[in-house]
C-alpha cells in the first residue's frame, strides 16, 4: 500500500499545537490553580495563623576569666577558646535536627572576671527568656549564679567544676553536672589499679585547697575499693626559674629526695590540680614506680585521641570547626549543650519547665560516643558516664573495670551512690 506523505508533516503540526497548549496550562493556568490552593490554606477570620517561625531556645554560656598559673608544659597552654568551641560544636548539632522539628538553638557567651558581674549579667539573660546556662565558674561563683536563678525556670549546666560539695551539702536543684566529679575520677582510677592488684598507694599531694580535695577523694576511693595507702607527703611548691638554665638539674635531685625511703609501694598516687609539680614525677622518682592521679595515668572525661564508638566522628568535626584538637572542658560543654537538644527532641514540649523536667528525668538518655547512653542521676544531678584512664598519647582503659558491679548500673559504681549522698536538694 501507498503511504501518504503529507500524513508526517500534520502529525508533527498536531503534537506541536498540543505541547503548545501544555505550556500556555503552565504559564497561566497553574499559577491560578496554586493561588486559588494557598488561598483555600488561609486561616479563616478570628483564626490563629500557623507559626512560620521556629521555636527559639536560648542558651548562654557563661565564663568566668580566671588566672591561672602558666602550665609546666607549653604544650598544655590552654587555648582561647577552651569549652567555648564545644558549646558551639554542640549548638550547631542541636540545629541539624532543630530544623526538621522548627526548633533554633541560639549560644549568647557572657565572660567577664568579676563573678557578681558575671552573675548579674547572665540573669539579665535569664529573665529575658534564656532557659538554660551553661557554667564554666568555680564553685562560689555557679552557687551564687543558682541561688539568683532559684524558682524560676531556668537550669544550671556546670560544665567545668569537678568539686564534690556542689553534688553533696552545696548541691542546688536547678544545677547539674556534665563533668565527673572528684569522687568519680578517684573511683575510676581506684578501680584500674585494684584491677592490676596495684594495691599499695604512695600518695604526694600539693598544699593547694584544691589539690587536698582530690587527695580525700584518693583516700576514699582507696577505702572503698580496698587498696591501701602506705603513707602520704606533700609537695610544697617554691615559686622559682623553673625554666632557666638547670632547672631540669634542680628537679632530677628534689623528686629524689622527695620520694627517697618511702614504704613498699606499687604505684605512687599525685594529687596535683594546680599543675604545679605533677609532670615532674614520672621517671624522676627514688623508685621505679608508675605514676598515676592528676598526672601520670590519668582519669578524665575525654581525650583527643579517642577514635572508639564513633569519637573520630567528633573528633574531626571539632577540628575542622576550632583546628586543634577537643579537650576535656570543650567535650563536658559539648554534653551539655547537647544534653538540652536531646531534651528538646524528646520531650515534644515547648515549655522550659517541661525541658527541664524531661533533662532530669528517668527517660533521658544522650549518646555521646562513650559507648553507654548517658543520663543524670535523681539524687545530685550528676551526669553518669564512663572514665577514660589515659596518658599524653593515648587512652589506656575505660571505668567501669570488669568485676565492679552494681544492682542498678555499674556507672553508679564511680562516684557518690544514692545510698551515700548528703545532697537534700533533690530529695522529694
Amino acid at each position: 500500500m501507498e503511504r501518504n506523505t503529507n500524513e508526517r508533516p500534520h502529525r508533527r503540526l498536531a503534537g506541536s499545537r498540543a505541547r503548545l497548549a501544555s505550556l500556555l496550562w503552565l504559564a497561566v493556568a497553574a499559577p491560578l490553580a496554586f493561588a486559588a490552593f494557598v488561598s483555600s490554606r488561609q486561616p479563616a477570620a478570628g483564626e490563629p495563623a500557623q507559626a512560620s517561625q521556629p521555636h527559639r531556645i536560648a542558651i548562654v554560656l557563661a565564663r568566668e576569666l580566671r588566672d591561672m598559673p602558666p602550665p609546666l608544659s607549653l604544650l598544655d597552654v590552654p587555648p582561647a577558646d577552651q569549652g567555648v568551641a564545644g558549646a558551639r560544636l554542640a549548638i550547631n548539632d542541636n540545629n541539624t535536627t532543630g530544623r526538621f522539628l522548627k526548633q533554633e538553638f541560639t549560644l549568647d557567651v557572657v565572660e567577664s572576671r568579676n563573678p557578681q558581674e558575671l552573675v548579674a549579667q547572665t540573669r539579665q539573660r535569664v529573665e529575658a527568656g534564656a532557659a538554660f546556662v551553661v557554667a564554666d565558674m568555680s564553685p562560689p561563683a555557679l552557687l551564687a549564679l543558682a541561688d539568683q536563678l532559684k524558682g524560676q525556670a531556668a537550669l544550671v549546666l556546670n560544665a567545668a567544676s569537678r568539686d564534690d560539695g556542689l553534688r553533696e551539702r552545696d548541691c542546688r536543684a536547678n544545677v547539674v553536672h556534665t563533668p565527673p566529679s572528684r569522687a568519680m575520677l578517684a573511683d575510676a582510677l581506684a578501680q584500674y589499679l585494684v584491677w592490676k592488684r596495684w594495691l599499695r598507694w604512695f600518695l604526694v599531694h600539693g598544699t593547694e585547697p584544691d589539690d587536698a580535695a582530690f587527695a580525700e577523694a584518693l583516700r576514699r576511693a582507696a577505702k572503698r575499693f580496698g587498696a591501701r595507702i602506705v603513707e602520704e607527703r606533700p609537695f610544697k611548691y617554691e615559686v622559682g626559674s623553673r625554666r632557666a638554665d638547670g632547672g631540669h638539674e634542680q628537679i632530677q635531685e628534689q623528686i629524689p629526695a622527695l620520694t627517697r625511703n618511702a614504704p613498699a609501694h606499687d604505684v605512687l598516687v599525685v594529687a596535683d590540680e594546680s599543675g604545679l609539680f605533677g609532670e615532674y614525677l614520672p621517671y624522676r622518682t627514688a623508685e621505679a614506680r608508675p605514676v598515676a592521679g592528676t598526672q601520670g595515668l590519668v582519669p578524665t572525661s575525654w581525650h583527643p585521641a579517642l577514635e572508639q564508638w564513633g569519637a573520630t566522628q567528633l573528633q574531626n568535626r571539632f577540628r575542622r570547626l576550632a583546628d586543634r584538637p577537643m579537650r576535656p572542658l570543650d567535650y563536658d560543654a559539648w554534653v551539655a549543650v547537647r544534653s538540652v537538644g536531646e531534651a528538646a527532641t524528646r520531650a515534644k514540649a515547648k515549655a522550659p519547665a517541661d525541658l527541664i523536667a524531661h533533662l532530669k528525668s528517668a527517660e533521658f538518655e544522650l549518646a555521646a560516643f562513650k559507648g553507654r547512653r548517658l543520663s543524670y542521676r535523681a539524687w545530685d544531678g550528676q551526669l553518669r558516664q564512663p572514665i577514660l584512664l589515659v596518658t599524653a598519647k593515648l587512652p589506656v582503659t575505660v571505668s567501669p573495670q570488669p568485676g565492679f558491679l552494681h544492682q542498678f548500673t555499674e556507672l553508679d559504681t564511680l562516684g557518690i551512690d544514692k545510698p551515700e549522698t548528703n545532697c537534700r536538694a533533690y530529695a522529694p
